[in-house]
């Protein structure tokens, strides 16, 4: 097959994206967003006054509406992004049982470091797997708690269903899924605690985190107490209850109420679009978009070999063909510094290069608030820095 590369060095191309940011966290805003979006935030006003409560519980209602969140399922606002979110959960749930820990990139294998170095759990079992790929699912016990990532954000490596989930699981399946959630069918049937954040495919601000807890993980937090002390930004509990007020429009601690204004913005516009549908739409036709292209280019290749597994929000790439081949990895990196910064000073694409601790290569967000125009803009600048880093 005849590629671009090949046949005669690309030109510099003369169509730009309309929107650069291809950042995977924060990620880019909606389409048509302006800071005017923000004149009716409740800034000034304490946040636990009743209507800034009635905004925050807003956030709650419309995302569990979006989402499909069962309505028994207690939804709402924590401290520290989905980070926050995630670290609540483990210290609040985990030891009860044997915990199995997925790892196949470098957010999942911050939670084993939480759940061996940190919480010190004596019956842990670590399945990991390489950048690029998965771990043998079908390994994974359910009679033990079980803590994973739905999408591997810096890998762009997605579990491909939940048919691999127990139903009639006898521990907890806790679900880091901030770069999977409004952009992917996360099956909240098939879980027990299920976390994320606005920054990432609603295009909101940082610092908020959303926490998912079912009737299962309810039950756990009120009948068992851990044996390390509790800090209050995880505490759920209070008199061995769960603390409902956290669920109806309280916070443990003080939000934004920008963010909040902004988050619900990001929700209206998924509404318009169509809901869950129109968002994962939306996500996928990003990857085909890349994906074609990807089918033709000598010098690029995703780091997910297997289709089936590979992220439509963080869609990372690495360099293969003839000149990697023959190059060391220190080389192969330096061409990667050298595409990412020539397309950030030319303005085109900010913030694609990979994530600090996996391979070297490209990472472009490819959530629901990218538009596919932008995406196709962007790949023939990509071929042309591509050529520049390596003549």
């Amino acid at each position: 097959m005849t590629t671009r590369s090949s046949v005669h060095p690309p030109s510099r191309p003369n169509v730009r994206p309309a929107c650069p940011n291809f950042s995977s966290g924060p990620c880019a805003k909606r389409p048509g967003w302006e800071v005017g979006t923000l004149a009716a935030a409740m800034v000034g006003r304490s946040h636990r006054a009743e209507p800034a409560r009635a905004r925050i519980q807003e956030v709650s209602d419309r995302s569990r509406a979006i989402l499909g969140i069962p309505t028994d399922w207690r939804l709402g606002v924590v401290p520290a992004s989905d980070t926050g979110a995630v670290e609540l959960a483990l210290w609040s749930l985990l030891g009860p049982r044997g915990v199995d820990l997925l790892a196949w990139e470098s957010f999942g294998s911050g939670w084993v470091s939480d759940a061996v170095k940190q919480l010190k759990l004596s019956d842990t079992r670590v399945l990991e797997a390489d950048y690029g790929k998965l771990p043998d699912l079908a390994a994974v016990d359910f009679d033990r708690d079980v803590v994973f990532t739905w999408n591997g954000t810096t890998s762009g490596v997605r579990v491909p269903n939940a048919d691999w989930i127990a139903k009639d699981r006898k521990g907890l399946a806790i679900c880091d899924a901030t770069s999977a959630v409004f952009a992917m069918d996360v099956r909240f049937d098939k879980l027990d605690v299920v976390t994320w954040s606005w920054q990432k495919v609603l295009g909101g601000e940082a610092a908020h985190g959303m926490l998912a807890l079912s009737p299962r993980a309810v039950e756990r937090l009120e009948s068992y107490t851990p044996p390390w002390p509790m800090p209050k930004l995880f505490r759920l509990t209070a008199g061995g209850k769960l603390d409902q007020s956290i669920f109806e429009g309280s916070t443990i601690n003080t939000p934004s109420m920008l963010c909040v204004e902004d988050a619900l913005d990001s929700l209206r516009w998924a509404e318009s679009v169509g809901g869950l549908p129109g968002l994962i739409a939306r996500s996928e036709s990003n990857l085909a978009t890349v994906a074609r292209w990807a089918e033709r280019s000598d010098w690029a290749e995703f780091l997910a070999a297997d289709p089936a597994l590979r992220s439509c929000t963080s869609i990372c790439l690495k360099l293969a063909g003839p000149w990697a081949r023959d190059k060391d990895a220190k080389a192969v990196a330096h061409a990667v510094k050298s595409i990412v910064k020539k397309l950030d000073a030319e303005g085109v694409a900010h913030d694609i290069g990979s994530y600090r601790d996996a391979p070297p290569g490209i990472r472009l967000w490819g959530g629901a608030t990218i538009e596919s125009s932008d995406l196709a803009a962007v790949l023939p600048w990509l071929d042309w820095a591509y050529a520049e880093a390596t003549a």
